[in-house]
């Protein structure tokens, strides 16, 4: 082998080793910068659930319509299959009420699919939270009053009414 194809072997491997260096090199520096100056704390986001940018929409209607009347409450405290009756009933809890119409009605869907559970074939369809098992698998060794109330909520959550389940009273902490 001549002298220049080892050269420009060695030079090869030289730059690849350089590409590779600095490459790391930015990707660490990058994550220093961005663990420093973006990071959000589990206190700072409030909700149950970091919401992905295609939920949001979903999540922010969702809180407008329910917010209005009760604590909108994480969709997670429900099964899948209770949220989609209630979306689809009018009559709510005693209540009529003007239905959702689409788009807003989908968005809302597409949120609380997403980030309720889904229910087993031998549970009946809970519809309040003291009946549903997520609720009370969340609230472990919790006494809850008979009947719960949506609002008693914030007796263990005072910033449920901001949708912050998260924040809990100095009782719980």
């Amino acid at each position: 082998m001549s002298n220049l194809v080892k050269r420009k072997t060695r030079d090869r491997y030289i730059l690849i080793l350089t590409v590779l260096a600095w490459s790391l090199a930015m990707g660490w520096l990058l994550a220093m910068a961005s663990n420093a100056q973006g990071a959000t704390t589990v206190a700072e986001i409030g909700t149950v659930d970091v919401v992905p940018a295609q939920y949001k929409l979903g999540q922010e209607l969702y809180i407008e319509n329910c917010s209005t009347c009760h604590l909108a409450l994480p969709p997670a405290v429900l099964p899948t299959q209770t949220w989609r009756n209630l979306l689809q009933d009018s009559q709510h809890y005693g209540v009529q009420l003007k239905p959702l119409i689409d788009p807003p009605r989908v968005l809302v869907w597409k949120y609380l699919q997403i980030f309720s559970r889904p229910q087993r074939q031998d549970e009946e369809t809970p519809y309040r939270v003291n009946n549903s098992r997520y609720f009370r698998a969340l609230h472990p060794g919790v006494k809850l009053p008979r009947p719960s109330q949506i609002n008693n909520c914030v007796t263990c959550h005072p910033s449920a009414g901001d949708y912050n389940f998260r924040r809990l009273s100095a009782e719980w902490e």
